[in-house]
Order: C-alpha cells, then structure tokens, then sequence
C-alpha cells in the first residue's frame, strides 16, 4: 500500500523554534548526523519522473513537545510558534519553487505529550492537508460501533482531495477511536470538489466488505475473516455534508479502489437497500403475521390462533409528568433482542428526560438522537425510531419498534383486561422493571407504568376479525394504529357492551405499549 502520510521524527534539537536548524543541518547535508526536513522532501516528492523531482509536498505538520508549545504561548503568547512556521515558510518557497507550481506552501505547528523535550515530528504527504484561513468546512466525518454513539473523527475542506483514516496518526490522516481493525487497515475518502460525491475506499480492499445504507445514511465496514461476531470488526462511517458546503452531491457508494468511476451504476462489492424513514412506511417489525407451524394445520385439535404482540414502546413526554417528580424514563434491548431494564449489559439502550429529548445509550455512553431514526446495534437488527403521529405528539416523544416482538396468545371469546393491575398480559408490560423509571434526584421511581397507564386501563376480546376494544378508565388515553403504525383514531367513548374494533395486524396504544393484534 502506497505510504500517504509520511512522518518521521527529526530526533532531538537544543532549540525546537530554530527554523534553520530544523529546515537543515549546516554543511554538506552528506554529512549529516541525521536527515532534516528540507532532506525529507527531497527525498519523498509528491510526483516524479524517473529519478527527478517534479512536484514536492506543500502541507506540512510540525510536531513539537506540548510544554514548549504551551511554555511560548503563556510567555510570548505563541508568537515563537507562528515565527516557526513563516520561517519554514519561507525557506520551503525558496529551495522548492520550482516544484511547487501554483501550490501554496503551508506550515502548522502542534504539540504533543508523546513527544520529550528537545523531540521534533514532522507529518507530510498525500492525505496531509491544513486549510487556507478561512476555509470553511465541506463534510465533517463521524464513526460509530453499534450505531447509538457517534464520534466525530475529522473535517473534510473543499480543498482536502484525500484523507486517511486509521489506527493511529502517525499513518493516517487522523485516528479513529476504537479502530477495530488490523493495525495495516485504512479507509481512504476521495473529495474531487463540491460538485462530486464523496467516494470511500478500503485497503487493503481483499480485507474489507463496504456498504452504503442510504435509508441510514452511513457506511457498514467489515472485516471479511473477522472471527469475533457483532461489533467486532464493524465500523459504521458517517459523511455529514456541512450547511454550508457548496453543491448538494450526497457521499458516493464505496468500491474497490482499483475500480474506475462509474457513477451510473452500483458497484459489485455493496449493495443499497432502498428503505425510508418514512414513518408511514415502516412496520415495527419485519414481518407483520407470524408463520404458521406446519404441525398446527395438520391437526384438527382447536387452538388459540389470535395472539397480541408487544411491537414498539412509545417513550413519553416526561413534561406532562413533572409534578410526579419523574426525571428519566429508560430502558435497554437485550443481547437477545428482549426489552427491559437498562443495564451496562445491553445491546443498545433508549432513554427520554424531562424536558422530553430522547437518548441513545452504548457501550461508549449517551448521544442525543434526532427523531425519527434507525439503528444497526449489530449485524442483522435493524431499530427503527418514529415520530409519533400529530395526534400523539402531545403526549409521545417516539416510537421505538422492538427488533423481536414479544407475544401472548388470547383466547378466542374471553374478555381480558390491559393494565397495571392486570396479570393476563403483564409479561408484556416490560418497563414495570426496576430503574425504568427515574426521579429527578437520579433514585429509582418506581414503575414506569404508572405514568399514563390506569391499573385497568382497557378490555380486549378477540374475535375472528380482529380485537374488540374498550377503554375502562375514563382517563386513559387509546389510540388506533394501522399496521404500518400510521394514526387511525382516538379510541374514546367506548364500554364493553360497544366496543371498538381493531382489525388483525393493526395496533393498540396504550402507556408506553404499542399492542399489534396478530390474528
């Protein structure tokens, strides 16, 4: 793989701000203990042909100890610093003019606890660019493990046509955390200017499988041998074009880098799935009906065919709860994709506050999220978030769809109650758990369900059609949602003796529970 950071260390110096000391060493540079930065260049230049030089590297990064740099600031308020970096300047366009054509040569100087007193790095090459004073942002570059905690890696400039990201700075353009990758890896981004989509690449390219989910906007990497199933060997990259940034091409799918650009037509080693956070378009879980057991319809014994399935919890506005003392509602989904209480130990896990912004939490904290969302905690589950319908908002913050929907079978022709003081389906009432519910004092509670869900709170029957529903505490609050999860009614001034029909497939809110009738 080409080197497309160079970085090499200028050992140690008696003054780190003598830019001549550090551009080169007096005499005949044959003779010199070790190789300084003007003999760096010439011995890496950015283009040549042959043995010649035709092009030298124009962006440099100067490495300093942190205490000097930190020492020149408190005492000349780093006016050493800047006169370093005109110096090299300066004697950079004198010895190379003739190889720099209309490049604009640029210094930065930086610190480093790494480095001793008396040390000097310097850092060049072909994904090595510092920005014209100025230069706005084009895209800022993000990356993820589970997709909950996002982590800015770097900006990306209009003039910046190529950045490295990898394990450490010291080959790479920039670092990313948690790099879960060999440490040879790399992913290259490709900015050919403002009207031309972002391209990610991968190397060694054998080693890696790149996709582009464009309902999700971000990339999946994989290690292609990775040993260790779910996020191991997983990184999620995420292209943010900023407000601001000129054009509105969205980043390109990724694709091998010996690949010629082919704008028109994906490429053979990713494939887009076109999905949409529409809210109207998502079901809460793949499958809407669950199968049928062929050993069921070979029996002519009867058995319970209408089951209820708990398909989505939906987070509600704390605010409305504030004189309760109610600070945190939250829960996590399990390894085995069960809703319950949080825990260190979870998947992924979702959270509101009391002034009603939703959380999501990983193994590497907390991030706010926008609403809606989806969420690929591992390989294979997809987590979506929705917005509640209008008719909600008041009362809802989001929806969050379960990626596996616990269910409970309900006979045909009985009359049962949903409630916190009901037992017939409580084992779906998954946040009546210890530390769902959190006071503003950050102490447990109590039960979640007692926000918004009455001890008995609605009674259910099922029919061959679907479920007969009517609300048995005036003040509790249903709603009817089709089996898209889209708003079909309040279910309001309905008794026992008139109840409301909810046909098979569609949903039933009620507190926290989004309730699908499976028939």
């Amino acid at each position: 793989m080409p080197v497309y950071v160079q970085h090499e260390s200028l050992g140690k110096v008696n003054d780190v701000f003598n830019a001549e000391a550090l551009w080169q060493a007096p005499g005949l540079a044959l003779f010199a203990r070790r190789p300084l930065l003007r003999d760096l260049l010439e011995r890496s230049p950015r283009e040549q042909r042959g043995r010649a030089a035709t092009r030298c590297f124009s962006h440099v990064t100067l490495v300093l100890p942190q205490d000097e740099v930190d020492d020149d600031r408190h005492l000349t308020r780093g006016a050493r610093v800047r006169d370093l970096a005109h110096t090299l300047q300066s004697l950079h366009q004198k010895d190379f003019g003739d190889l720099l054509g209309a490049d604009e040569v640029r210094y930065h100087v930086v610190g480093s606890e790494q480095l001793e007193p008396g040390q000097v790095e310097v850092k060049f090459g072909h994904a090595v660019y510092l920005p014209a004073p100025g230069e706005q942002v084009q895209y800022t570059v993000s990356v993820s493990r589970d997709s909950a905690i996002w982590q800015t890696v770097c900006p990306v400039y209009p003039g910046q046509r190529l950045t490295v990201l990898g394990h450490d700075a010291a080959s790479a353009t920039h670092a990313v955390p948690g790099w879960p990758f060999a440490l040879d890896g790399a992913i290259l981004l490709i900015n050919d200017g403002p009207d031309t989509p972002m391209e990610v690449h991968v190397r060694p390219k054998e080693a890696f499988e790149c996709g582009f989910d464009a309902a999700a906007g971000y990339y999946t990497i994989r290690a292609r041998h990775g040993e260790t199933p779910g996020n191991a060997g997983r990184l999620l990259l995420k292209i943010a074009r900023s407000a601001h940034a000129i054009g509105t091409s969205a980043p390109a799918p990724a694709r091998p880098l010996s690949a010629p650009p082919t704008p028109s037509r994906a490429p053979a080693v990713w494939k887009t799935r076109a999905r949409t956070l529409d809210d109207a378009e998502l079901t809460a879980t793949p499958v809407l009906h669950r199968a049928r057991p062929a050993a069921e319809e070979a029996t002519y014994a009867p058995v319970a065919r209408q089951r209820i399935a708990l398909a989505a919890l939906a987070l509600p506005r704390l605010s409305r709860y504030r004189d309760t003392g109610a600070g945190l509602l939250e829960f996590g989904i399990q390894h085995s994709l069960a809703a319950g209480a949080p825990g260190k130990e979870n998947l992924i896990g979702f959270a509101v506050d009391e002034a009603d912004e939703v959380y999501a939490i990983g193994s590497d904290g907390r991030q706010r999220i926008a609403v809606p969302n989806r969420f690929a905690p591992i390989d294979g589950v997809d987590l979506r978030v929705l917005a509640p319908a209008p008719q909600m908002a008041d009362r809802y913050s989001a929806l969050i769809c379960l990626p596996q929907a616990p269910s409970m079978p309900v006979p045909g022709g009985a009359r049962i109650a949903f409630g916190r003081g009901a037992p017939a389906l409580a084992a779906l009432r998954v946040l009546d758990a210890a530390g769902c519910l959190r006071g503003q004092d950050g102490i447990d509670a109590g039960s979640a369900d007692r926000l918004g869900l009455s001890r008995h709170a609605a009674s259910i029957e099922a029919g061959p059609d679907g479920f007969r529903v009517a609300r048995l505490a005036p003040t509790q609050a249903l709603f009817h949602l089709d089996e898209r999860l889209g708003f079909v009614a309040a279910i309001e001034n309905n008794s026992p003796d008139a109840p409301y029909l909810v046909p098979n497939g569609h949903h039933i809110v009620a507190g926290h529970y989004v309730l699908r009738v499976e028939g």
